[in-house]
């Protein structure tokens, strides 16, 4: 079994060659065959759209879910910041899964198909107008040489029968010249037989050899002409591969979040949120707002004060002197209002404990330049320009 295989492997591999007849299908095929892979990388890659569109999705449900848990936690200060910046990363992080799908589909599938309609011409009754003229470029340059292929396989086959038949012959006779059973004029017979296959096969071996000549002479100018159908067929393959090359690496860039400026700016601010994280502010605001820090009426000596009783009113001066007391109240709460903020009297005493904390005494009046932030600090300012931050319980507006 392994002798014919190894007899038999040369010429598989000989019928499998470019240039026996017919095998160069393969190069024609590849225009249909690219004409596909065209068509399967756009779906494969719509696909890979609806995933990153389901990502996006799958982030912004995430987010939406958890932003009131994070918003109601028992948290507070930087860290309470940190934990609802996660879910601002990934309302950003899922914008940007949802444009790298439009790209997918409106930039990459539509590069594909158009440059898949403008290089392949269908014909009406099926394939390629490329096809064709490969096809046919092929097939007149194989015809000659088919021929002269099967005229000399024709000659071969004629040699090797009558080779077949003159071994026989020679054999007979060998053998009837070693055995006396067999009479002169049997082995004169076979001697003359002999004779005559043997000047047939040098007429066909001469044949034979006269059109294995010819091929030879032939085959440079078949190879010429193949060569050069073929190097037109790789002229627009290799278009085909310069062109999916650009297409893949478009979807690279698409795909590819390392070089992303959004995305790294979404991180960085994340950790950047992350890092600022203080403990000392954090437990301040705490101490401040719900700790010993928090303002307190403590108990002391109260006088007693008679109550007034209210002087009778006559009826008609009811209402002048209600429009009296509006426009004096209206009048107060205009010059309550400066320029540049509002009006504040200091209801307790507050000693500044950081440098940018502003300082004063109960009943002290300064201006409120800033509203209260996230953790109960206003900014104030007094006559003296001294500007600072303050407990914004620790005062009311004149």
């Amino acid at each position: 079994m392994s002798t014919e295989q190894s007899e038999t492997s040369p010429e598989d591999v000989n019928n499998r060659s470019f240039w026996m007849p017919g095998n160069f299908q393969r190069t024609v095929r590849r225009t249909e065959d690219s004409f596909q892979a065209c068509t399967d990388i756009v779906s494969c890659f719509q696909e890979r759209a609806r995933v990153e569109r389901q990502y996006a999705q799958a982030l912004s449900e995430w987010s939406q879910k958890w932003r009131p848990v994070v918003d109601s936690s028992p948290l507070y200060g930087s860290l309470l910041k940190a934990w609802q910046c996660f879910m601002s990363s990934a309302d950003r992080l899922a914008s940007l899964h949802a444009s790298m799908c439009r790209a997918l589909v409106a930039e990459d599938g539509d590069r594909v198909r158009t440059w898949q309609k403008d290089n392949f011409h269908k014909k009406v009754f099926g394939g390629f107008k490329e096809t064709q003229e490969i096809d046919t470029g092929f097939t007149r340059a194989q015809k000659p040489w088919a021929k002269k292929l099967k005229k000399l396989d024709k000659a071969r086959q004629a040699y090797h029968k009558v080779s077949r038949r003159e071994h026989l012959v020679r054999e007979r006779e060998a053998h009837a010249q070693g055995n006396p059973d067999v009479n002169i004029d049997k082995q004169k017979k076979l001697q003359e037989e002999l004779q005559l296959i043997t000047q047939e096969a040098d007429k066909v071996r001469s044949r034979y050899e006269k059109v294995l000549e010819e091929v030879n002479r032939y085959a440079p100018r078949y190879m010429e002409e193949m060569e050069s159908v073929f190097d037109q067929s790789q002229d627009e393959e290799r278009k085909r591969i310069m062109f999916l090359k650009q297409a893949f690496l478009s979807i690279h860039q698409h795909l590819d979040v390392t070089t992303d400026e959004s995305v790294k700016a979404v991180y960085s601010g994340l950790h950047n949120t992350l890092m600022s994280i203080d403990e000392q502010d954090d437990l301040r605001w705490w101490k401040n707002t719900h700790g010993p820090g928090m303002p307190t009426d403590w108990p002391h000596f109260q006088e007693y004060t008679p109550e007034k009783k209210p002087k009778p009113k006559k009826v008609k001066k009811e209402v002048t002197e209600a429009k009296e007391v509006m426009q004096v109240e209206t009048e107060s709460i205009e010059k309550s209002v400066m320029i540049g903020g509002v009006k504040v009297r200091a209801l307790y005493d507050y000693m500044g404990q950081e440098t940018d904390e502003l300082s004063f005494k109960a009943g002290e009046e300064f201006l409120k330049i800033e509203d209260e932030d996230d953790q109960g600090w206003c900014r104030g300012m007094k006559d003296g320009g001294l500007e600072g931050l303050y407990p914004a319980n620790y005062v009311e507006v004149v």
